[in-house]
């Protein structure tokens, strides 16, 4: 089965940057849709940022402009660079990974078939 391991995550001052990296192992990605999601304490999980397996990207309008979606070319590792960090973006962040699913958006939530763990992201002075 398709496994998904997160790196990258860690302490960030206010303005500062971070790199996720989410490697795929037992498959590579070329026909999955890769999200980026995340949950701050207290609140509940949301999408982030979503990498289409034709190459498409979106991102929720909090993080437009700050945050970069990506992968190698062997579509074995997707990227999340995290630019201009606030204290907003602390959270547990989470890749995952589905297949495409006809009429629904291409990281609808539900249809996420692969999750990783989980990894801390804390942005403090």
């Amino acid at each position: 089965q398709l496994q998904l391991v997160e790196s990258g995550g860690g302490l960030a001052q206010p303005g500062g940057s971070l790199r996720l990296s989410c490697a795929a192992s037992g498959s590579t990605l070329n026909f999955y849709n890769i999200g980026w999601f995340r949950q701050a304490p207290g609140k509940e999980r949301e999408g982030v940022s979503c990498l289409s397996y034709n190459g498409s990207t979106s991102y929720v309008d909090s993080v437009k402009g700050r945050f970069t979606i990506s992968r190698d070319n062997a579509k074995t590792t997707v990227y999340l660079q995290m630019n201009s960090l606030k204290p907003e973006d602390t959270a547990v962040y989470y890749c995952a990974a589905g297949l495409p699913v006809a009429r629904a958006p291409p990281c609808y939530y539900y249809g996420m078939d692969y999750w990783a763990k989980g990894i801390e992201v804390t942005v403090s002075s």
